[in-house]
């Protein structure tokens, strides 16, 4: 069996998010890898139970999208925060797009703090040339198809509660713009548009 590895990730002192929050977060991601292979094991071996075969590859779904969600997550923290280049290809599409960056952090934002848990999601769609921003039920529902991620934010309570508190939401939004890397951003939108 091909196993899915678990992504060490260098991540630097961040402005908001202790390091105890990211490393109890880490272990999460660590989890969703753990179970995507058990998964794995058991719908490749042909003596389990048919049930419990399709009961895996129902929750497969789940696994593989927080494991992949959180590899987003938090490499857009490695090298520590860099500001937005206005020459990048991204910065460009999206002042195309929205007509302004500050409005599109603004409507990001403000997607980011919907009601629920979920992610918060800037993608591109390859076959309209369009960045798209949607919301992502759970870690999987919502996902749109052949639409690649450029900027993931995770909206569990894990991954803000211990340091904001549950009204702390908006900070933890604002802080994670603080911390973000937009050159790995924006090599995301690289590999998207090849």
């Amino acid at each position: 069996m091909n196993k899915f590895n678990e992504i060490k990730f260098n991540i630097p002192v961040l402005k908001g998010i202790s390091a105890k929050t990211i490393e109890e977060h880490l272990k999460l991601y660590s989890g969703y890898v753990k179970n995507l292979n058990e998964i794995h094991e058991i719908v490749e071996n042909q003596n389990n139970p048919e049930y419990a075969r399709r009961e895996s590859y129902r929750r497969q779904g789940f696994e593989f999208a927080g494991m992949r969600n959180h590899e987003y997550y938090f490499s857009q923290f490695e090298g520590g925060y860099t500001a937005p280049s206005t020459d990048s290809l991204l910065y460009k599409k999206i002042t195309e797009w929205t007509g302004d960056f500050n409005f599109f952090i603004q409507i990001f934002k403000n997607l980011a703090t919907t009601r629920g848990i979920g992610w918060a999601m800037l993608g591109y769609d390859k076959k309209t040339d369009k960045l798209i921003q949607y919301w992502v039920d759970e870690q999987h529902i919502g996902h749109l198809p052949d639409v690649s991620i450029i900027l993931a934010l995770d909206m569990w309570e894990h991954s803000y509660v211990a340091d904001y508190q549950p009204s702390g939401k908006k900070n933890y939004v604002e802080d994670f713009f603080l911390n973000l890397n937009w050159e790995k951003v924006e090599g995301n939108f690289i590999n998207a548009i090849k």
